[in-house]
């Protein structure tokens, strides 16, 4: 099926006062979100911005084709589709500013967020989602007992920052965590931005807290928020969710699907299904029901222990783990064998517990899929 490097072929000659913003739209500018801008689109404190035409010429111009293709495949993506937005007259003179990246080992914190002028009444604010670094998914892990995490406190500044003093209205947007970020930063933020919010889309971002969902602003801002996952998210499906979710046919396997670039993609929008497949629900089921057995402080030592075995034997990325990855799945085991007693056990009750609840939910499912049928 056809996927947003489609889209730009089918729609990318078409202006935004030819055809309003949709969707898609908004999937493209958050996956663009993904490439490196740094040195190419000017920072928070500057006043200036680029095209995207502009910024595709010069990444293109700063970058070999090798390093390129060195990249992990997340961001090697990225980049083609901003080649190829910049070919297209729907995108090509957008302009970006307020470019930040911050990555911060001491307060397990990964943020990266960047703005883009749609046109002259609008803006949209790209918050990216988690990157290849071990910082940043550690921060999605830790999003299962704290709350807020750095980045979603990060996320309320930068709004503010970016477009505080802009007479526009205001989409805001991100895929995986950066879809939660472009929420909480929404709910969170000043009242006067709130009012000239238009739409916040949560691209297969986790959901939030019961303090965050029940809280006024959430409430008040519910009707504004797109959530948009795979038929087989599991990403998306992490903690409380409260807005209606529009479910989409993916192209890929299983885990996958969180990539964007596997969306199905008619027109200018989306190919829906009715609901998230049955092994989505399975793992939804699983996480839940074991987070729930975990208490706050169980949850905390199991994270840390798992990152501390990642951080002890050098896996810096997500990209390490595939590089001698025996050598690695080794090296982890000899080191939980020697963890200390307290932290060993609450990592192998923790592995426990979760192949536990996930047999459980899955014999709940199939019990379930029987009497349906019947």
């Amino acid at each position: 099926m056809a996927n947003i490097m489609d889209y730009l072929d089918w729609r990318g000659d078409l202006t935004l006062k030819q055809s309003p913003f949709n969707e898609v739209d908004n999937l493209i500018l958050s996956q663009m979100s993904y490439v490196n801008f740094e040195q190419i689109v000017p920072g928070l404190h500057s006043d200036q911005d680029i095209t995207i035409k502009e910024a595709s010429d010069l990444f293109f111009t700063q970058h070999s084709e090798l390093e390129i293709n060195n990249l992990n495949f997340l961001m090697k993506m990225s980049v083609h589709l901003l080649e190829k937005m910049a070919s297209c007259e729907r995108f090509a003179e957008m302009s970006l500013s307020n470019y930040v990246n911050i990555i911060d080992h001491h307060t397990q914190k990964q943020f990266s967020a960047v703005t883009i002028t749609l046109d002259e009444d609008n803006v949209f604010v790209a918050f990216r989602g988690t990157d290849n670094t071990i910082v940043g998914w550690k921060e999605n892990f830790n999003m299962t007992f704290m709350s807020p995490v750095p980045a979603q406190l990060e996320a309320i500044v930068y709004l503010e920052k970016a477009v505080g003093n802009l007479d526009k209205n205001i989409l805001a947007g991100g895929h995986s965590k950066g879809g939660n970020l472009a929420v909480y930063a929404a709910v969170k933020s000043s009242a006067a931005i709130r009012e000239r919010i238009t739409t916040v889309y949560n691209n297969d971002g986790p959901g939030f807290h019961r303090d965050v969902i029940e809280c006024m602003e959430y409430k008040d801002m519910l009707p504004k928020v797109k959530t948009i996952v795979p038929q087989s998210s599991i990403v998306g499906m992490m903690l409380e969710h409260e807005e209606e979710i529009m479910v989409v046919k993916s192209g890929e396997k299983l885990l996958m699907q969180h990539d964007p670039m596997s969306w199905d993609v008619l027109g200018n929008s989306f190919i829906c299904v009715a609901n998230v497949s049955k092994e989505s629900r399975i793992v939804d089921g699983t996480l839940k029901s074991m987070l729930q057995k975990l208490n706050e402080s169980q949850r905390s030592h199991f994270v840390d222990s798992l990152f501390q075995i990642l951080d002890t034997t050098n896996v810096n990325t997500i990209d390490d783990l595939t590089q001698d990855k025996w050598k690695k799945i080794m090296e982890i085991i000899k080191i939980v064998t020697s963890m200390e007693p307290e932290n060993r056990k609450v990592m192998m009750e923790t592995i426990k517990l979760l192949f536990n609840e996930g047999n459980r939910v899955y014999k709940e499912a199939k019990l379930e899929e029987k009497s349906t049928k019947a």
